[in-house]
């Protein structure tokens, strides 16, 4: 199991939180500090079975600076997150070809 993480985003803790209790040592990325590839981002989004554009905190500065009332391709929004990755939705909890968002916390429990 991965989690795609942020150790300063409360859900994104949580999240991992239920992981750990629930007795699984998840690999953890740091994905502001180790930022996902386009063609991973494109892997994640089809396994969350969304949108790239419905990966996006678009109450994200860097999103209302650059990108708000834009209306990008999903090949676009992907090179976006790579280039600003703090407008990637977080935790992503990833288990073998499947994955879910971390919000909330609970969507997790599918995977315990």
């Amino acid at each position: 199991m991965k989690i795609y993480h942020n150790p300063r985003c409360s859900k994104s803790r949580q999240t991992l939180q239920l992981i750990k209790d629930a007795g699984v040592e998840p690999e953890i990325i740091d994905y502001l500090k180790d930022v996902p590839s386009e063609s991973e981002l494109k892997e994640l989004v089809a396994m969350l079975g969304i949108k790239p554009y419905d990966l996006l905190r678009r109450g994200e500065a860097d999103f209302k600076e650059n990108f708000k009332g834009k209306n990008l391709s999903d090949d676009e929004w992907i090179t976006a997150m790579v280039k600003y990755p703090k407008l990637i939705e977080r935790p992503i909890v990833v288990k073998q070809k499947k994955a879910v968002l971390g919000r909330p916390p609970e969507n997790v429990k599918t995977f315990l």
